[in-house]
């Protein structure tokens, strides 16, 4: 026993030691990297932006990059890019910028906003030179409005149309003896569609046909715009299929020609007057955004909140839109006296019902306290359009996805399956007949299905109400536009579920005329996780799905959501957008 006592005591302090060192070694890399973590900006510089990297709302950090590189470079948040190339326009060290545009990791009205920053740069007299090595439309879509455009001779430019494609579950659910029972109000709220179908229904078809024919509208009339063509003969060669090469591309004038990157660079360095034998300071977005931490603006406090994945009930982690977090956020800004207005920024596409009108309570608590604005991202619907309706203003894009005004819930039977497939069987006892309803060890009895049908009933029509107040139309008319419909920005506008088109920068703007304000500075909620936490992967931040997605590609992290959203979905009502999709 005195052995095992020694051995244990040394195995023990040995761990103990070894985390001690770590905790120094770690401190130590944090350190070197504060050091070296403000770039020097250098004249002339070229402000490098890849479209490859997700520009999301909340900030997140490249812990890889710290630890191998030694250095604190961020990715920066889809403001802080739009912050950036706004400094940039009157930096006399930036020359140009360089955007790499082989695919683009952002959706379509965060692309825009992206687009419309680079178009505002172009007017102080600076470049804009795009260059992929292939390049896909989604990131043409911001390329085109580049003052030069090339792409690699031997690589690849896709001009083919949008196509949406959905994930079905019902034939494996089939298979496992899963009986998904499902409740729902509104003839589109299809977001229960993969599990009761194996394809698209035709409500769905109508639906998805008219808000992607609108993104591609979109698309071919601001292509045709930038690059003084017509729309007509653009889709033509996208039918034709006739745009095969870089090359084509060029005769045609969508992009200015064929470069090789050195061909790239020494037209570059051309442009920027400096010696052939010379380097070019690329600087990148992220270095910039370490070089310029004054961003937040001066003057009076606006409050910016951002809102952005599935709203859950209670305290969640990062990367959702809890009740009990948010109603917090929205209740200290709107008591605290040094804020004068207030912005939500919100890309949702919902989630609970019940967490979605706690968060709608406190925003129209907040609006009757101060000047409330909403900002759209690339998707605000169900949920993320029920929190929102009670705003002064809401903004939005035209390719944001907006409205899915209606809800469902999902109570699975899965007695056939842990009785078929696991062996498992359920027995016991009951003072009643409802109460064992909701248990996913038996098919519902016809009483337990008008019940649950009720309730999402009931919710559907606070949810209609709660448009129609906020948005000063009857129910009658709000009900003829619900139905569970996705509609884009474009249509919103029209039908009268946004205010105005226009990013977060408008939308603050808004904010500050409605409250007087001349000049303001931003202050930003929720906090970031802090650099230790980042360091020792402690933030809530390193999901699985992050994890997913690093392992197995993004193919495999869809249908990882898609599970995960099941799960969500099941035992309460939803608010949620009807389908996981994805555009290429």
């Amino acid at each position: 026993m005195r052995s095992f006592f020694k051995v244990f005591l040394a195995a023990f302090l040995a761990v103990l030691a070894f985390c001690v060192i770590a905790f120094f070694f770690f401190m130590g890399m944090a350190s070197s990297a504060v050091s070296r973590a403000v770039p020097v900006i250098t004249d002339p510089s070229v402000l490098k932006i890849d479209l490859a990297d997700a520009y999301v709302e909340i900030p997140s950090s490249d812990v890889q990059s710290i630890v191998q590189e030694r250095s604190l470079e961020a990715t920066p948040s889809l403001y802080d890019v739009i912050r950036l190339i706004r400094k940039a326009k009157t930096d006399d060290r930036i020359r140009a910028i360089y955007l790499v545009a082989n695919g683009n990791a952002n959706g379509f009205a965060s692309s825009d906003e992206i687009r419309t920053a680079l178009e505002d740069f172009k007017r102080s007299g600076k470049t804009v030179i795009a260059f992929g090595n292939t390049m896909t439309q989604k990131a043409y879509a911001v390329a085109n409005i580049a003052n030069k455009i090339y792409v690699s001779p031997s690589g690849d430019f896709e001009w083919v149309g949008y196509r949406v494609s959905y994930l079905f579950l019902k034939g494996a659910l089939d298979k496992l003896q899963i009986n998904p029972q499902i409740f729902y109000a509104g003839k589109f709220k299809s977001a229960t569609e993969p599990l009761r179908a194996e394809k698209m229904t035709e409500a769905n078809q109508l639906q998805t046909s008219v808000w992607l024919n609108d993104l591609y509208a979109d698309l071919l009339q601001k292509t045709a715009a930038a690059r003084k063509l017509d729309t007509l003969t653009l889709h033509q060669w996208a039918n034709e299929g006739a745009i095969l090469t870089p090359r084509i591309a060029a005769d045609r004038k969508l992009i200015d020609g064929v470069r090789y990157d050195d061909e790239l660079r020494l037209e570059l360095k051309q442009q920027l007057k400096i010696d052939s034998a010379d380097k070019i300071d690329f600087v990148t977005i992220g270095q910039y955004a370490q070089a310029n931490k004054d961003l937040e603006g001066s003057g009076e406090k606006i409050a910016l909140i951002y809102a952005a994945g599935s709203i859950v009930d209670g305290k969640g982690e990062d990367g959702v839109i809890s009740d009990g977090e948010y109603i917090d956020l929205l209740r200290k800004v709107r008591l605290d006296p040094s804020i004068k207005a207030i912005v939500v920024r919100v890309n949702s596409g919902g989630g609970s019902a019940l967490a979605s009108d706690h968060i709608w309570r406190e925003m129209k608590m907040a609006k009757a306290a101060k000047p409330l604005m909403v900002s759209f991202g690339d998707v605000a619907a169900s949920g993320g359009y029920y929190m929102s309706c009670a705003a002064d203003s809401i903004f939005a894009l035209p390719g944001t996805l907006t409205g899915s005004i209606g809800v469902f819930g999902v109570i699975p039977d899965m007695s056939a399956f842990l009785k078929n497939k696991l062996g498992v069987t359920f027995d016991g006892v009951s003072t009643g007949p409802l109460a064992n309803a909701g248990s996913v060890d038996h098919p519902m009895t016809e009483q337990e299905k008008k019940i649950v049908q009720g309730s999402i009933e009931r919710i559907y029509d606070q949810f209609k109400q709660r448009v129609a107040e906020g948005r000063k139309k009857d129910t009658a008319y709000i009900e003829t536009i619900a139905q569970g419909r996705v509609w884009t920005g474009l249509r919103a506008k029209e039908i009268g579920l946004i205010d105005r088109f226009g990013g977060l920068e408008d939308a603050l703007n808004a904010a500050a005329k409605k409250a007087g304000l001349k000049t303001f500075r931003v202050k930003e909620y929720p906090r970031h996780g802090s650099l230790l936490e980042r360091l020792l992967g402690v933030s809530r931040n390193s999901s699985a799905a992050t994890m997913v997605g690093q392992e197995l590609g993004p193919e495999y992290a869809t249908v990882y959501e898609q599970l995960k959203s099941v799960k969500q979905m099941t035992n309460s009502v939803q608010a949620r957008l009807p389908f996981t999709f994805s555009v290429h």
